[in-house]
């Protein structure tokens, strides 16, 4: 039972900033000195590599930026078919109550001809929303038993 040890993330490479002054450089021309091409070499050499690094930083960010926008976009386009959805199950919802509710009223039409109609219907309206919550729980349970 030994403790593995888990390396942390590395920070990224960066390059050295560019120096302010740069003493004493001929270039490779010709009258530099055996000397000086070398220090001449290693400064373009950091130079060079200082600019890849931003240019890939560069192109690091663009991606990233583009795929935040994707991802915007995709998460756009899934809450309006989400929305689109929901609002078509509404309405079926809303139709079948309404059947219901028409159901209802027309059985009470005929069992009750004699009542008046606005007393009935705040009636008809409050038992049909108890009924409908009585059916609602019945249909949350299952209609089996597990285990036999």
């Amino acid at each position: 039972d030994k403790t593995v040890p888990i390396p942390e993330k590395l920070n990224e490479w960066a390059p050295r900033p560019p120096p302010e002054f740069v003493r004493d450089v001929m270039g490779s021309s010709a009258g530099a000195g055996s000397g000086e091409f070398h220090v001449y070499r290693h400064l373009r050499r950091r130079e060079y590599q200082r600019q890849d690094f931003m240019d890939a930083m560069a192109e690091k960010q663009r991606l990233d930026e583009e795929f935040q926008k994707k991802l915007e976009r995709n998460k756009m386009i899934a809450e309006e078919q989400t929305a689109k959805r929901r609002r078509k199950r509404q309405k079926l919802k809303e139709k079948k109550l309404q059947a219901k509710k028409n159901k209802l009223e027309q059985k009470k039409q005929e069992k009750e001809p004699g009542q008046s109609q606005e007393q009935g219907s705040s009636e008809d309206d409050e038992e049909d929303s108890k009924e409908e919550e009585e059916k609602e729980d019945d249909a949350e349970e299952p209609s089996f038993v597990m285990g036999r």
